[in-house]
């Protein structure tokens, strides 16, 4: 499953990576306020290279379990501004999870909703899933916040559920039906 890249919204392009791309998504991944609530700390410019190279790959879905990636980009300057994924979860359930991070210094613009909404499109439209999910680190707020924007609904709030980064944290988990896209 490859979508028809580019995809290109209102004010944005999503594209596969390039590995022009390492310089950008080092700066992402290199900050503390990225990492906060993601499994990785920040990345080092080799870890970063290692996921650009990862994500160069991940330009399509050909099997349940891997990740699709694109490289988020403001058109108005061409300046990569975020990260988005589809996780290809379950073949016979049809599931996909959506998972996005952007560059501190473009947050509050809106960017993290409209390029989620592209890749639903996508997972919906294109892939023929049934069904979407979003999990957030449960302080989170901006990303849970995102995945509200979307029409994605929470059902659950799972505490404490998983020992990451030294402290046992919470998660939310939202999710869509094609239905619900439709």
């Amino acid at each position: 499953m490859k979508p028809d890249w580019p995809l290109v919204t209102e004010r944005l392009v999503l594209r596969p990576y390039a590995d022009s791309d390492l310089d950008d998504l080092h700066r992402i991944q290199s900050d503390e306020e990225v990492a906060r609530y993601l499994y990785n700390e920040p990345r080092t410019r080799d870890e970063a290279h290692q996921l650009l190279q990862r994500k160069i790959a991940g330009a399509q879905l050909a099997a349940e379990g891997e990740w699709m990636s694109a490289a988020v980009v403001a058109r108005a300057t061409g300046q990569l501004v975020g990260d988005l994924a589809l996780h290809w979860v379950s073949e016979p359930h049809k599931t996909g999870e959506n998972g996005f991070s952007f560059d501190p210094a473009h947050h509050g613009r809106g960017y993290a909703t409209e390029a989620a909404r592209a890749f639903l499109r996508v997972a919906f439209e294109d892939f023929g899933f049934h069904r979407v999910i979003g999990r957030a680190e449960a302080r989170n707020a901006a990303s849970a916040r995102v995945l509200e924007k979307l029409g994605m609904r929470r059902e659950a709030h799972l505490v404490e559920n998983e020992w990451v980064k030294g402290e046992w944290q919470s998660e939310l988990v939202y999710a869509m039906l094609d239905r619900e896209w439709r």
